[in-house]
């Protein structure tokens, strides 16, 4: 595939690419906006919106009343993008990191990353000094632009030739004070279409971060596909979220799709369920991004919270287990717009919205993506058949100098690690990670199933299921599960959840195992770390549980 001539003075992103033969196919657009040679995305999301609704829009809102119009975060990410390029000397390509809070302020660096034609690499806040040093060796970046509240870490990661600068301080040279003696407004860096605007550092449980390239163009796309086609919003929506701006589902949710819109973002530094809810009831939330996990934990807080204002509420991050969708479909009359996306396809894919809903699976490509379920040849498996799940659309998989592209992208489509069924309407239901299969005396398990007929029970507030090695049976099927309060851990607890599994799965699956803990092992993106619970020794150091229980 050839590129577009490149606006990058630093190319390092560019030649990194994987070779164009290990790309996965590229599909055009549903019917909607063309994209030009010649593309800024930060320019398109920021001072086009302003050119299509008006400079006095809100746009972004903290839990403190403080509001900041599209017109004054334009002014903020002019004189942020001079400060980059007049100041500390970023050009085009070089690599940013971003790293603080959720707040308007990170949100404003990130455009003002790409509106000057640098890479914008934002991390998480709760990530730690050889974490941050990792991604920095990978991405090779060379300036960081970080929260004074998030420093200490990134001082501690010691990366060589990285040239901090903070915002939120009273030092003379914190980025603010300098932003504030700058002109504006700033010229947008003509960058290409497929210039690379952003790396994303996949989450990841195990080993070595990916860092995934994408394009000014590929921002876009997955507005104006999952958004515009499934999500469908409203320039008078106001959405909030508990996933960080480091984490591509908050991005999207928090800062793309509402800017995209024309819509405004509650910006919370904290989102745990409880101030969720309190959010919403207090500013008036419409459109609503979170995990499963925490739309389960708000169940029991609904009493005392008007969210009324709510119309959208979107889950992804891992799978929405069916009786967490019905639950809070008779508690609210709201459905959950359930969808898979990944890191390395910036977000999400397969999904459906309103009446096109089948609680239980994720849903159906969304327009302009296409997915399949294969075999590990690749050949497509029949519908009703467990394979793994294929997909392609305008954006795709571009690893940065990985050898894994291989393993992610075959013979043109992006095959993300999960085991699906397609069942015989076209609908697409998950089954498990492809590593989570657990095989128990011959017999395959998949641990998502078994948590779905846990967390059905109502003294049940999470659960995990992992494949626990066993001598006779090869793997047993252990259940991790945290109770709600005042229930009594126990040998009878555990027995009427084995018997209420019973009555819902074959006997097989049903669980060898349980182990009450006080809390999931999660990642800061709020993903479930069953490797961690596939140790016996590390589960136990937080467990206060029981040990293996016979049929």
């Amino acid at each position: 595939m050839e590129l577009t001539p490149s606006a990058h003075r630093d190319t390092f992103p560019r030649d990194h690419l994987p070779p164009a033969e290990q790309w996965p196919a590229l599909l055009p657009l549903p019917p909607g906006p063309r994209y030009p040679d010649r593309l800024n995305c930060a320019a398109e999301l920021l001072d086009r919106t302003v050119e299509r609704f008006g400079a006095g829009r809100p746009v972004f809102r903290t839990a403190a009343g403080e509001v900041w119009t599209y017109g004054e975060l334009r002014g903020h990410v002019d004189r942020i993008a001079h400060v980059l390029t007049s100041d500390l000397g970023v050009v085009p390509g070089n690599r940013v990191l971003l790293r603080g809070p959720t707040t308007p302020w990170l949100a404003a660096c990130w455009l003002a990353v790409l509106k000057a034609g640098a890479v914008a690499v934002t991390v998480l806040a709760q990530q730690r000094a050889h974490e941050l040093a990792t991604m920095c060796e990978i991405a090779r970046v060379g300036h960081a632009l970080c929260d004074i509240r998030s420093v200490d870490d990134l001082v501690k990661a010691e990366v060589p030739g990285l040239r901090i600068t903070t915002y939120g301080g009273d030092a003379p040279d914190d980025l603010l004070r300098l932003a504030d003696g700058r002109p504006e407004p700033y010229t947008p860096v003509e960058t290409a279409a497929d210039d690379v605007a952003l790396i994303a550092f996949t989450s990841g449980t195990t080993g070595r971060p990916k860092g995934c390239m994408h394009f000014h163009r590929d921002v876009l796309a997955v507005a104006d596909t999952f958004s515009r086609h499934v999500l469908r919003p409203e320039p008078d929506d106001l959405f909030a979220g508990s996933p960080p701006l480091g984490f591509t589902f908050g991005l999207g949710g928090l800062v793309i799709f509402p800017m995209r819109a024309g819509a405004s973002a509650l910006l919370l530094e904290q989102a745990h369920p409880t101030q969720l809810l309190a959010a919403v009831a207090e500013h008036g939330v419409s459109v609503l991004f979170t995990a499963p996990t925490a739309y389960r934990v708000m169940l029991d807080e609904l009493a005392a919270y008007d969210i009324s204002s709510l119309r959208r509420c979107v889950s992804a991050g891992e799978n929405l287990p069916g009786a967490t969708w019905q639950a809070w479909h008779e508690r609210t009359g709201l459905r959950i717009i359930n969808g898979i996306g990944a890191t390395e396809l910036l977000h999400i894919f397969v999904s459906a919205a309103d009446e096109a809903i089948r609680p239980g699976t994720t849903g159906v490509p969304v327009p302009g993506w296409q997915a399949r379920v294969v075999d590990a040849m690749g050949v497509p498996v029949p519908d009703g058949e467990p394979g793994l799940l294929a997909v392609r659309g305008p954006v795709g998989c571009r690893y940065l100098a990985d050898p894994r592209q291989l393993e992610y992208v075959r013979d043109g489509w992006n095959l993300t690690g999960d085991t699906y069924v397609r069942e015989p309407d076209g609908y697409f239901r998950y089954v498990a990670r492809a590593d989570d299969m657990i095989i128990s005396a011959g017999y395959n398990v998949p641990g998502p199933q078994v948590e779905d007929a846990l967390l059905a029970h109502p003294d049940v507030l999470e659960a995990a299921v992992v494949g626990r090695p066993d001598e006779l049976r090869g793997q047993i099927v252990a259940a991790y599960v945290v109770l709600r309060d005042g229930v009594e851990r126990g040998e009878e607890t555990a027995g009427a959840l084995r018997d209420f599994v019973r009555s819902r799965l074959v006997p097989y699956k049903c669980p060898r195992a349980i182990v009450f803990l006080d809390a999931l092992p999660r990642t800061p993106t709020g993903k479930l770390q069953r490797f961690r619970l596939r140790d016996p020794d590390a589960a136990a150091q937080s467990a206060d549980g029981l040990g293996p229980s016979g049929d």
